[in-house]
């Protein structure tokens, strides 16, 4: 498959394509777009000419297409061995480098490092040398090279032994970790990493906070000098608001609509409120802390029964791994038990959806009176930034103070601890009783900060940046 692609001037490589296949039972396959910020912002190579992106064939649909020979110009599937991926993907990427970026060991037990994650260790050189190789074989001479996220951290570094002409950008869309926490990595391995983005002319992050943890890592490992020939950058990743806009007034979401305000329930003259989250069942989204906090809003506030409803679409996440499985089956009981407790035969007090719809999701949106988001830590968080930009009447924001948006939108956010269960529900009060003039306010201004980087821009950015180096 490689040398059926002519030299590219622009790559991407991320673990996940623009697109995926299914292989239906009569042996076709289907093809799929796939959506959501980053594969927005990563199309903008659409724009470019000899233009390439390198991605992972993830499911036997995926590999069949690539067999086949079936596949969309300026895509490069690559067929890795499905066992090597997932010691890569499941066994490195999502249950140590992400919750060493996100903080969420349980310490006193985890992390173990121990032979199975070196045999782990070696299947994600051998993801990520699989990626270099392709992007040295497709690029053309001095060609720019955009590595995405913690999959492919160390592509850089091998992909700068194997074509030293090339400019290579590396983005990480997740927090980095603070020096302390990045060090319960083995110590060859976390200069392994760090050696492996240091390859890259750029190393790019959501927010300035993550840079800086990063660059404290590098001169606490590997001396003061390590950084010298490596630029960093910060690209905060906004919304698309036309697309969201155009996209939430379609008539699947005026469907949609329809059915969550019978689900709320009320009256013309005694309408509920609204308090909203859209988040994948991923351990740093918190969604058992926004519950507890939702009852105890209940709970210590006992005026709002009756007048608000919490609309929670918690869609499953990694359910290939157990701590997921549980982590998915605690919100759905926490959920139970809050309606069996406060509910009434006319109030529901927890909407909660768990299969993945976007019209629904949009809907959602329009409909919110206050966001909660309240990460336990998070690159940047989108849905922040969306609900504002799409809301009808405005919302209030509640806001971890741990979210990478929180350094656009903190100042016109309710800001909480995420740890803190009672301080979140004295902000879903603070945000239920925001006078109307205040939020509509804070809303307008949300909605600009939270697109000052629509999707497109971000990446076109990175690659003018890149360029001129």
């Amino acid at each position: 498959m490689v040398s059926e692609h002519p030299a590219a001037q622009v790559l991407v490589a991320s673990n996940r394509g623009p697109v995926s296949y299914t292989l239906r039972e009569d042996g076709s396959l289907d093809a799929k777009r796939g959506g959501g910020g980053l594969v927005s912002g990563l199309s903008a190579i659409g724009s470019e000419a000899d233009a390439l992106w390198v991605c992972a064939a993830l499911g036997d649909g995926d590999r069949e297409a690539v067999r086949r020979r079936v596949g969309e110009t300026g895509v490069l599937m690559l067929d890795i061995d499905p066992a090597v991926h997932s010691d890569a993907y499941n066994g490195i990427a999502n249950s140590v480098l992400w919750f060493v970026h996100h903080l969420l060991y349980q310490t006193p037990v985890e992390p173990v490092f121990d032979d199975e994650f070196r045999r782990q260790w070696a299947s994600y050189e051998t993801y990520n040398r699989a990626f270099a190789d392709a992007l040295a074989a497709q690029a053309a001479p001095g060609a720019a090279v955009l590595v995405q996220d913690y999959h492919l951290a160390l592509v850089p570094g091998m992909l700068r032994e194997r074509r030293p002409d090339l400019r290579i950008g590396h983005f990480s869309h997740t927090p980095w970790a603070p020096v302390d926490y990045f060090r319960m990595l083995p110590d060859d391995i976390a200069e392994q990493l760090l050696r492996g983005l240091l390859g890259a002319d750029r190393t790019c992050f959501l927010t300035r906070r993550w840079a800086d943890a990063f660059a404290a890592c590098c001169t606490e490992l590997l001396g003061a000098d390590s950084l010298e020939g490596t630029r960093i950058g910060v690209h905060g990743l906004g919304a698309d608001a036309d697309f969201l806009r155009e996209r939430a007034h379609r008539p699947d979401v005026a469907e949609r609509l329809v059915v969550l305000r019978e689900e709320i329930g009320g009256t013309p003259s005694a309408p509920r409120k609204t308090i909203v989250r859209v988040d994948r069942t991923e351990l740093s989204k918190n969604i058992v802390r926004g519950l507890l906090a939702y009852r105890q809003l209940l709970e210590s506030r006992p005026e709002w029964r009756e007048r608000v409803v919490h609309v929670a679409f918690a869609y499953p996440s990694r359910q290939d791994l157990a701590v997921y499985r549980d982590y998915t089956a605690a919100v759905q009981r926490l959920a139970d038990e809050i309606n069996s407790g406060y509910g009434t035969p006319t109030w529901t007090p927890v909407v909660l959806h768990v299969k993945d719809d976007f019209a629904r999701s949009l809907a959602a949106y329009r409909l919110a009176d206050v966001a909660l988001v309240n990460p336990i830590r998070d690159g940047m968080n989108l849905v922040a930034k969306e609900i504002p930009v799409v809301s009808d009447n405005g919302c209030a924001l509640v806001l971890s103070r741990e979210a990478g948006a929180y350094e656009e939108l903190g100042e016109d956010a309710v800001v909480v601890n995420p740890y803190d269960v009672t301080r979140t529900a004295e902000a879903l009060h603070e945000a239920l009783t925001m006078p109307d003039n205040e939020r509509a306010g804070r809303t307008k201004r949300l909605a600009a900060a939270a697109t000052a980087l629509p999707p497109q821009k971000w990446f076109l950015d990175q690659l003018q940046a890149l360029r001129e180096i």
